[in-house]
């Protein structure tokens, strides 16, 4: 279990650290090279995707069922992602939205029902 939190650890950081940085990211093709530049705030936060990405790939679907675990980690991602949104972008949901929420989190805990 303490992989799955370090996955979704880096997972939302990741999603969290590239929306801050969206505007220090650039890419531009000039003289048929393509230019990319970014923040260290984006670069911080594309570390921390790929650091996800690596955990799920080489650990999480090697050592749990994925028909499992699958719907667990987007759902608890997706719920975060949500309230990092609401909280430190001040984005604003729909009262469909919050339901959405709301039916996401009463899945995960029927999933986990024995």
């Amino acid at each position: 279990m303490l992989v799955i939190s370090i996955y979704i650890f880096f997972t939302v950081g990741g999603l969290i650290l590239l929306k801050l940085g969206s505007n220090s990211i650039n890419v531009a093709i000039r003289n048929g090279n393509i230019d990319v530049s970014m923040g260290y705030i984006s670069i911080l936060g594309f570390i921390a995707y790929i650091i996800s990405f690596l955990i799920y790939t080489f650990y999480i679907i090697k050592n749990y069922n994925l028909s499992y675990i699958y719907p667990i980690i987007t759902g608890l991602t997706q719920v975060l992602v949500v309230l990092a949104g609401i909280f430190i972008f001040k984005e604003h949901i729909t009262i469909m939205g919050g339901i959405g929420i709301i039916l996401i989190i009463i899945g995960l805990i029927l999933l986990n029902l024995k």
